[in-house]
């Protein structure tokens, strides 16, 4: 990583990146990526930007495409004045432009794939089944790519060996969790200037994402109702403190309706007419929750009383606030550069890592696998040990005690 990323559109995030840091110096060295080509869809961030950057400095020769609404123009500027990195983003580019930019990632044949969404894992398999054959293999971090990916590798259809990141720990409790939440939330309140404490936030979906954001809520003193369709996750919202309740009922009432599923049409034709008046809507997990044709369709008229709302008004006199169009409202709102630097930082060092496994050549067969656990555990450490905090080791009689399956009486273990 070169001393010019402490200036410009990445200087910032660099300060907040330690592992990125310390990955930019290690492999400056070994070169993982030496004559291999690394094919990237993700946000234009600057947070994107430094792992494209230490991907180079690996050896790599990176080709990268951007995502609707989150295309930073500064960061792609700065990207095409480094060495082995061709960023294909532009701030305008149409869903056709951003589709076309990703055929020609692929048809550069790269070695590996860092994918956000599987929005290159799917095309290539869809259109260059021979580049998907020949991958070394790829990483996916999102909970919506992996959804993707999940029904592909249930089908037979992968053709190389993917490793689910969005799955790993240091992913789930802390990008998605704390992350996500605290970005979108953020982007939420500047984009509405509403006050949280006190409304009711409706929130769609229990997963980690989701859990993050009604949590943060409830301590912001809003008033939160989740919604699921899974039994369980809904029970552990009513144990946290929730109200859980069906879609159709849940937004009667709502003033914040936040989706955070990955899911086709979360928020959709049958439940417009049961939003209450003054609803504003936001996704925080994919921008295909929200059914805006509906939301289109039923309303007399709409307008855009500031950047990233649209507001649309009914027949019977309510008027509803939609956020950044239905996108990822953290990353689409004017000014939103994503999840905070600290927790991008552990989840692209996690890429990082996986992708460099792949690059050595460690032996999967092709589908979907779990990042292994000691790669997650020493992101974990490494962030500690940045932070400047201890943790114990585990002593060596406790280690035996708890290896030694034949004690049939703990309590009696001199």
């Amino acid at each position: 990583m070169s001393n010019a990323t402490d200036w410009g559109p990445l200087g910032a995030v660099r300060k907040q990146s330690p592992l990125l840091r310390a990955a930019a110096d290690r492999y400056r060295e070994t070169t993982p990526f030496e004559n291999l080509t690394v094919g990237v869809s993700a946000p234009m961030t600057p947070h994107t930007g430094l792992f494209l950057d230490v991907l180079a400095t690996g050896g790599a020769k990176v080709l990268a495409t951007g995502e609707a609404g989150s295309t930073h123009a500064a960061v792609v500027e700065w990207l095409q004045e480094r060495p082995r990195i061709t960023p294909l983003a532009a701030t305008e580019h149409s869903r056709h432009e951003r589709r076309d930019a990703r055929r020609e990632v692929l048809a550069a044949e790269p070695d590996l794939i860092a994918d956000d969404g599987a929005n290159l894992l799917s095309l290539v398999h869809d259109e260059f089944p021979d580049v998907a054959e020949g991958l070394r293999g790829a990483c996916e971090q999102t909970t919506g790519g992996i959804t993707r990916l999940q029904a592909m590798d249930n089908q037979d259809v992968l053709a190389c060996p993917v490793y689910d990141v969005n799955g790993t720990p240091m992913k789930q409790h802390f990008d998605n969790v704390h992350g996500t939440a605290e970005s979108s939330l953020s982007a939420i309140t500047s984009l509405t200037d509403t006050l949280l404490a006190g409304s009711v936030a409706v929130v769609a979906g229990y997963g980690h994402c989701g859990r993050g954001i009604a949590r943060k809520l409830r301590a912001l003193g809003a008033r939160t109702v989740v919604t699921e369709v899974d039994p369980r996750k809904a029970l552990e919202a009513l144990a946290d403190g929730h109200d859980v309740r069906p879609m159709a009922e849940a937004v009667t009432e709502a003033e914040f309706v936040i989706t955070a599923t990955g899911r086709y049409q979360v928020l959709r034709d049958e439940h417009v007419d049961a939003l209450a008046d003054g609803t504003v809507i936001a996704s925080i997990g994919s921008a295909v929750e929200v059914d805006r044709e509906a939301l289109a369709s039923h309303a007399t008229d709409s307008d855009q009383p500031r950047p990233g709302t649209t507001r649309y008004r009914f027949p019977d006199g309510r008027e509803v606030t939609l956020l950044t169009d239905g996108k990822v409202v953290n990353l689409t709102a004017p000014n939103s550069t994503g999840n905070p630097g600290e927790v991008m930082d552990t989840t692209f060092a996690m890429m990082i890592r996986g992708l460099v496994a792949l690059a050595d050549g460690v032996s999967l067969e092709p589908g979907l696998h779990p990042v292994p656990d000691d790669l997650d555990r020493a992101v974990a450490h490494e962030k500690l040990a940045a932070m400047a905090v201890e943790i114990d080791d585990i002593p060596d009689k406790q280690r035996a005690f708890h290896s030694e399956w034949a004690f049939h009486d703990s309590s009696a273990v001199e």
